[in-house]
């Protein structure tokens, strides 16, 4: 059974930073390229960063550019999302998910595999 488990969310003031990790169990880590969604309250998931399976590629959305960073260990079954400046609009619940696409994407429908989480709160 996969299994998807972020954590490192909390409260943060507004130019903090936060990193978020996702452990991944029951699946071949290295066969997926993985993303991270975020989805604040009346909003719909939107697709913040994405890596390829190797790591080699990588997308992210205009609104987290500059300032957040994806990376994953393969050996580690893990993946990562470095926050920086953050800004109260990004204030979100903030997913990491897995699909078996061979090219990295921002399409949410493309990904089987969700965790359940992790608050991200910035204050002002």
């Amino acid at each position: 059974q996969v299994h998807l488990l972020e954590s490192g969310g909390g409260l943060v003031q507004a130019g903090g930073s936060l990193r978020l990790s996702c452990a991944a169990s029951g699946l071949t880590f290295s066969s997926y390229a993985m993303g991270w969604f975020r989805q604040a309250p009346g909003k719909e998931h939107e697709c913040v960063a994405a890596i390829s399976r190797s790591g080699g590629g990588i997308y992210y959305a205009d609104s987290v550019k500059g300032r957040f960073i994806i990376s994953r260990d393969n050996a580690k079954n893990t993946l990562y999302v470095q926050m920086n400046s953050l800004k109260p609009e990004d204030t979100a619940v903030y997913f990491c998910a897995a699909t078996p696409n061979f090219q990295l994407t921002n399409n949410y429908a493309a990904y089987g595999y969700w965790g359940q989480g992790t608050q991200v709160t910035v204050s002002s």
